[in-house]
């Protein structure tokens, strides 16, 4: 899938701090995406908002469906390396394009983790637990 989008100027911009789990979430699912060879992004439609959110290894981007070639809302600039653990959070930049956005925000951080729950699971590796045998050796230890 191949789009085009255009960015203004932001008109504001915060910095922020994302739960760990959500930052977690989008790097496994693009971590899987490459995986499998395909383009290093991640389309995340948020049905409940009409947005889609793009995910890539810079930003994260979301579109709304009113005026899909134009991005309201970019999550940029992620601290990841300052971040002592797996469950701390991270803290990035939010670019601002439309006044839009500024009334969106927390609807968006309420609904995005959802609709990436719903991308892992949907996309969970599934595999058998497999013991492996290994050949015995005698005790050598006590020759």
């Amino acid at each position: 899938m191949e789009l085009t989008l255009y960015r203004e100027e932001p008109i504001l911009r915060e910095a922020r701090h994302l739960p760990a789990g959500i930052y977690n979430q989008t790097r496994l699912l693009l971590a899987r995406a490459m995986e499998s060879g395909a383009a290093p992004c991640v389309f995340v439609p948020i049905r409940s908002m009409q947005y889609l959110a793009i995910i890539d290894q810079e930003e994260i981007v979301f579109v709304d469906r009113e005026y899909p070639g134009m991005v309201q809302m970019a999550w940029q600039d992620f601290h990841r390396q300052e971040r002592n653990a797996l469950d701390e959070r991270v803290q990035f930049e939010v670019a601002f394009y439309t006044r839009t956005s500024l009334e969106i925000l927390p609807r968006l951080q309420g609904d995005l983790p959802k609709a990436l729950q719903l991308m892992v699971d949907k996309d969970r590796i599934e595999h058998t637990a497999a013991v492996l045998p290994f050949p015995a050796h005698g005790n050598e230890c006590n020759k």
